[in-house]
């Protein structure tokens, strides 16, 4: 069964850190550009982050540039998202799927694969 699984998610308090997994199974994930969107509710899905895979190119939104750091482990077909320092209006579902990445921006559509989610909530 092809699927991705994010995982990582919790509570914690603002200034804190998290990292996400995104693992994929069914698939080698090496193949595969993986982008990281979350949606905090009643505001419009974010991308937040991707990285392309083969020629490491990375992009980040303004909005966490320089607190969150996007890495892959083809051997373990797995992404991850570092998150350090974070803010309450980091809150929101975060979602990896396969999509495009380029230095300016990311994209994924409904025909590509998506995980289910994993909630992050910064608050003290």
């Amino acid at each position: 069964q092809v699927q991705l699984v994010e995982s990582g998610g919790g509570l914690v308090q603002p200034g804190g850190s998290l990292r996400l997994s995104c693992a994929a199974s069914g698939f080698t994930l090496g193949y595969y550009t993986i982008v990281w969107f979350r949606q905090a509710p009643g505001k419009e899905r974010e991308g937040v982050s991707c990285i392309s895979s083969n020629d490491g190119i990375t992009y980040y939104a303004d909005s966490v540039k320089g607190r969150f750091t996007i890495s892959r482990d083809d051997g373990k077909n797995t992404v991850y998202l570092q998150m350090n320092s974070l803010k309450p209006e980091d809150t929101a579902v975060y979602y990896c799927a396969t999509g495009t990445c380029r230095r300016t921006g990311l994209s994924s559509s409904s025909r590509n694969y998506w995980g289910q989610g994993t909630q992050v909530t910064v608050s003290s």
